[in-house]
């Protein structure tokens, strides 16, 4: 569909790439990856045509369609959100207005004439198309896909030019998504979406019908979504097959041949060399030195480019507080007659936190979630209701706009060096470049940086000098997957008390110890990583009990106890995995016996196709059925994988409903 031979670009006197060839199919979910300034957002324009190669061509089939999103600069004005969107359908719309101008002659025509009979097969024409391509459902289109982003009814009747830059960005990707083209380019297209979105689009993406190139900072979103990915490095591209996951794999075995390759050439390059100065004064053995000099002439050179080095950084670990860190009670939080926070039945939240507590906050946008943070700091009073820290907690609040705090006029490694007098100056620039201020950039001041480059400092700033309580609001926005590396790993062995809001998947299921949810200006607070969360959370939209939700969570059928925590050992609700279960309907109960007998005889047949396809797997036909074979496998050891835990709840809720009888 789109193929570049032997393509190169220059970014001043740098190459960014050369000598590229890559051929991207009809169907292909792609992840274009590789370090900062590598030029991976340079070539997703010169895919999309809005700049040129220096070197090779670029060839595309004839009428396909692109559409490209960047990572920010777009501002429309001018019209409502649903009126925006609708201008992809101009062309269907064109026909709509035709086909009803088309019926207004046919309703004077004589149905005699020729010229009816004419507008006859013109209408009819119209129609057809116009049906085939689902011109009637264009509203319906347009309202799935603005809802699946994020903005509500009361938005569509906006005009654009009253959102945010995010929010922009988010109609332009509404566009593109109802356009539909051939190839979808995305540049960081998650960046301004929060976690409830970002599921949306990954299913979205899963079943789009066309090819797509995805540039995104997101793990576990370019391991769902994608299943080729193609690396900038070392000035080339290298494509392997498989997501995200699978591409780290695949570039540490390529990494180990060219170092061994390296090896076998310097082993070569060397004897020659030796025999070479050995023997060139002897005029017996001319002829032999000049033969390995011209072998040595020839050679092609390896060479191993420089890794981007690993930081590993440890926070300075803080002093111990009291076991019990926060503890709210009763709290409300409005804004005049807008109600954020106010409890089940009104009657405000409670919860505990502990020391080495890892909480993930969730909840969709305007939930609450920054609100009851900056309650926790102390930054806004509750309008009732208290928050009390315990022994010797010392809080240490990151806010999404936490640049607006900074000195101006402060330089960067001046500010990092009062934060921490302790820690030697060559590893807190070795921290900086991590969080991309490298050289001389450390010795800028804070005013000139942008505001995403001033929080990336502000968040590195307070690694170096933690507190024993962090509450971090959205920490992973503006970083990179170096970075978030580099904070998930001090905070995982950070001894303090952690409570995030994170939209990165992947940064959830890492650190999150517990999880609460904010959700109609309540808290559910949930034991477990985030994975288990959505596992009880889906649970318990089916009727099934859940297995680790605590007391005051997600089920119905337990007496509400405001989101705390420690509720559900105070005798007012049943202890946590003691909970009260319901006995089922028929229908339902009917529907889980059916359910239960079909996976009985499915997982057998997948461990017979896993058999097989492992036997096939040791008969090498050719690489491309290696590779067949390989995804074929992952996907069928992933689907027993799914199959098992299902039957397995199952069983364990017939057993319970059976003892119920």
């Amino acid at each position: 569909m789109l193929s570049l031979q032997n393509a190169g670009k220059r970014f001043g006197a740098r190459i960014l790439f050369t000598e590229a060839n890559w051929l991207i199919t009809a169907k292909e979910k792609t992840a274009l990856v590789g370090a900062n300034g590598t030029g991976k957002s340079t070539l997703m324009k010169v895919l999309a045509g809005l700049e040129t190669l220096d070197y090779g061509e670029m060839q595309r089939t004839r009428g396909m369609s692109i559409g490209y999103l960047p990572q920010e600069g777009l501002r429309l004005s001018g019209r409502t959100v649903f009126e925006e969107c609708l201008t992809v359908f101009d062309e269907l719309r064109a026909m709509e207005t035709e086909i009803e101008s088309v019926a207004g002659q046919m309703a004077i025509l004589d149905r005699a004439s020729a010229e009816y009979t004419s507008a006859a097969e013109r209408y009819s024409m119209l129609q057809a198309r116009f049906h085939a391509l689902d011109g009637y459902a264009l509203d319906a289109q347009v309202g799935t896909v603005l809802t699946g982003l994020g903005f509500g009814k009361e938005d569509w009747a906006r005009r654009t030019e009253e959102f945010s830059g995010g929010w922009q960005m988010r109609i332009a990707l509404a566009k593109l998504l109802l356009a539909r083209p051939n190839l979808l380019l995305l540049d960081e297209p998650t960046n301004h979406l929060d976690l409830e979105t970002r599921n949306w689009l990954e299913s979205y993406l899963r079943a789009y019908p066309f090819g797509y190139v995805l540039i995104s900072h997101d793990r576990y979103f370019l391991d769902v979504t994608v299943d080729r990915t193609v690396e900038v490095w070392n000035k080339k591209l290298n494509i392997y097959a498989g997501n995200y996951t699978k591409y780290l794999k695949q570039k540490e075995d390529r990494k180990a041949q060219l170092i061994a390759a390296y090896k076998n050439q310097r082993d070569q390059i060397e004897h020659l060399e030796s025999f070479i100065n050995r023997f060139r004064a002897q005029a017996t053995k001319a002829k032999q030195v000049q033969s390995r000099i011209k072998e040595l002439e020839k050679i092609e050179r390896i060479e191993v480019p420089e890794e981007e080095p690993v930081i590993h950084f440890s926070f300075p670990q803080p002093p111990p507080s009291g076991r019990t860190v926060v503890t709210a009670k009763d709290l409300k939080k409005s804004y005049g007659e807008k109600q954020v926070l106010t409890g089940a039945n009104s009657n405000g939240i409670s919860f505990t936190i502990e020391r080495g507590d890892r909480i993930a906050l969730v909840g969709h946008n305007g939930a609450g979630k920054s609100t009851l943070i900056r309650l926790l700091t102390g930054v806004e009073a509750a309008t009732s209701g208290t928050v009390q820290l315990g022994h010797n907690v010392v809080p240490e609040y990151f806010a999404q706009d936490q640049y607006k705090v900074l000195d101006p006029d402060a330089r960067m490694i001046d500010e990092m060096n009062r934060a921490a007098r302790k820690v030697p100056e060559v590893e807190l620039r070795s921290l900086l470049g991590c969080f991309l201020f490298s050289g001389d950039d450390v010795f800028k001041t804070l005013g000139v940086l942008s505001g995403g480059e001033r929080n990336r400092f502000a968040l590195a700033r307070i690694l170096v000098s933690p507190s024993n309580f962090l509450l971090l609001d959205e920490p992973t926005n503006h970083l990179d997957m170096r970075a978030k590396d580099v904070l998930l790993e001090a905070i995982e062995a950070f001894s303090g008390t952690v409570i995030f809001v994170s939209h990165d998947r992947y940064f959830l299921d890492r650190l999150a110890t517990k999880v609460m949810e904010v959700k109609d200006g309540n808290i559910e607070m949930y034991p477990g990583g985030y994975a288990d969360f959505v596992r009880d959370r889906e649970a318990a939209e089916q009727g099934t009990a859940p297995k680790t939700a605590e007391a005051a969570s997600v089920a119905p059928t337990v007496a509400p106890v405001a989101g705390s925590v420690a509720a559900a050992n105070d005798g007012s609700a049943p202890a946590p995995g003691k909970e009260k279960v319901r006995r089922l309907n028929p229908i339902k109960l009917k529907q889980m016996e059916d359910r239960c007998a079909f996976l009985e005889e499915e997982v057998p047949r997948i461990e017979a196709a896993i058999a097989t396809t492992e036997t096939a797997l040791g008969n090498f036909v050719s690489v491309a059925e290696t590779e067949r074979q390989t995804k074929l496998l992952d996907d069928l050891r992933e689907q027993l994988t799914k199959l098992t835990a299902e039957w397995e709840e199952l069983m364990m809720a017939l057993e319970e409903q059976a003892a119920l009888q």
